[in-house]
């Protein structure tokens, strides 16, 4: 019998100290495979949230805010400018403008800031009230004609972003978006604003001497948004005459990790005539307490790998003593040192090998709740960080399942129903956990996870192997 068969057989001499072995050492092997998991999926969280929460800079033209203060438009060559700067992943343009409703007066009661003068059969959805810049609400404006707030617009290379919205969400209830990059003169026109006005998809209204075209309507659930108008950039630069004029762009940066140079790269590049603000607020939190998560995930992962090679090893080093008498005889008849080693690191290794087969089976399983606590709860605070690793969530927050497939049902045929239903669901839920490692983390874990079971055995079994050469087989029979 070859040296491998031998050990391999040798694994099953004794049935309850080898169950007993394997459960042990499948439970180590799992918390490893979960804190490899979690190890893995924290590193992509924060690459996620660096590269999408608290990444942009605000680029506007210098001494100008929205409507107030002075100075001159941003230009097209600007924006290429910001643009070439390293570790800029998008930019977003934008042009603000006011239009008056016609026989009414609006301009004059708000500051300063450019306006194109222009002219719209609309009207603003929003009742001038106490907070009115100019003065509280009247029918009667203060040269003799009637006040009305003017109608916001903004002409924007991204037209549903939340960002230039300045709201948490953008949804079009009716119709489509528009272009942000097309001369057509379309627009998306906010809930409030369509409903004073009676406008639907396909209608139109005038501004100046032009006509515009509603393709969409848009709600964000904010009063003062949804009374507004948005197009696209190019069309708005034209129809307000203003060719290449930008108000604002929006940076958005690959991660906040180079946050901090490409504002000074961006400042640099425009020097005075523009005024750059970064927005990283509340992420150092986020990131630090994933942070926490990771050191935490990678402290368990050494510490599963070293019980489980204490694990194998004390084993190991006890079946050794035990069969002390056995060495003695294997290496009386001709065994060397090395057959007699790699028979027992071949029973080490199918310890182990067995219990990678239930351990890996027992970390698929247990990530999933095990993750959406680590992960989720660490990223609750920040807006785009509430997806958990593995969508659904702990096992007993999806829809119920556990509890219908335990449902209490009378007579045999409804138990095997429901005993069926339950299973089937179960066999689902442990196929959608499979496919979210497979789509998150990827199978490549699961290698990792047998190359940790085989490092176990190894590492295990090295000194207990190593101590079969220190057995001589005359002192063996002579104490025998």
């Amino acid at each position: 019998m070859g040296v491998i068969a031998r050990g391999t057989k040798n694994t099953f001499r004794n049935t309850i100290r080898t169950i007993s072995i394997t459960l042990i050492l499948a439970l180590s092997i799992a918390m490893a495979l979960v804190m490899l998991l979690s190890l893995r999926a924290v590193e992509s969280k924060i690459d996620s949230v660096k590269s999408s929460v608290g990444n942009t800079i605000t680029v506007s033209a210098a001494g100008v805010r929205d409507f107030g203060g002075g100075g001159t438009p941003l230009t097209q060559a600007d924006v290429t400018e910001v643009s070439a700067v390293p570790h800029v992943a998008g930019v977003t343009t934008t042009l603000r403008d006011r239009w008056t409703t016609t026989g009414t007066e609006s301009n004059g009661r708000f500051g300063g800031g450019s306006s194109s003068g222009l002219t719209t059969n609309l009207a603003s959805a929003i009742v001038p009230g106490g907070n009115t810049v100019g003065g509280p609400s009247a029918a009667g404006g203060q040269g003799g004609g009637t006040f009305v707030l003017p109608i916001m617009v903004t002409g924007t290379t991204d037209p549903t972003s939340t960002r230039i919205a300045g709201t948490n969400k953008l949804t079009i209830t009716n119709g489509s978006s528009i272009d942000g990059t097309s001369t057509a003169l379309n627009a998306i026109v906010g809930t409030d604003l369509a409903t004073k006005n009676n406008l639907k998809v396909g209608s139109t209204f005038t501004v100046g001497s032009s006509t515009v075209t509603v393709s969409g309507i848009y709600s964000t659930g904010n009063t003062f948004s949804d009374s507004g108008v948005i197009m696209s950039l190019p069309a708005l630069q034209a129809l307000t005459s203003q060719p290449g004029a930008v108000s604002s762009v929006v940076v958005t940066v690959d991660s906040i990790d180079h946050l901090e140079t490409t504002t000074t790269a961006i400042q640099k590049a425009l020097g005075t005539s523009a005024d750059v603000v970064s927005d990283s607020t509340g992420i150092a939190d986020t990131v630090a307490s994933l942070d926490n998560v990771k050191t935490i995930a990678l402290y368990s992962l050494v510490g599963a790998l070293v019980a489980g090679s204490a694990i194998i090893f004390l084993s190991m080093l006890m079946i050794v003593r035990e069969r002390r008498r056995e060495i003695g005889v294997l290496k009386a008849i001709g065994s060397s040192n090395a057959k007699v080693s790699f028979q027992f690191m071949a029973e080490a290794a199918t310890f182990t090998l067995m219990a990678a087969v239930i351990g890996i089976l027992a970390g698929i399983v247990l990530s999933n709740p095990v993750l959406d606590v680590m992960i989720n709860n660490s990223t609750s605070s920040a807006s785009t960080a509430s997806a958990s690793p593995f969508p659904g969530g702990p096992p007993g927050a999806r829809n119920g399942a556990a509890t219908n497939g335990s449902t209490r049902t009378r007579g045999a045929g409804n138990g095997r129903i429901a005993f069926g239903q339950g299973f089937g669901r179960g066999v689902t839920q442990f196929g959608d956990t499979l496919s979210n490692v497979n789509t998150v983390i990827g199978f490549d874990v699961l290698l990792y996870g047998f190359l940790l079971a085989v490092f176990i055995a190894l590492a295990g079994s090295a000194v207990p192997a190593y101590l079969t050469a220190k057995v001589r087989p005359a002192e063996v029979m002579r104490v025998e």
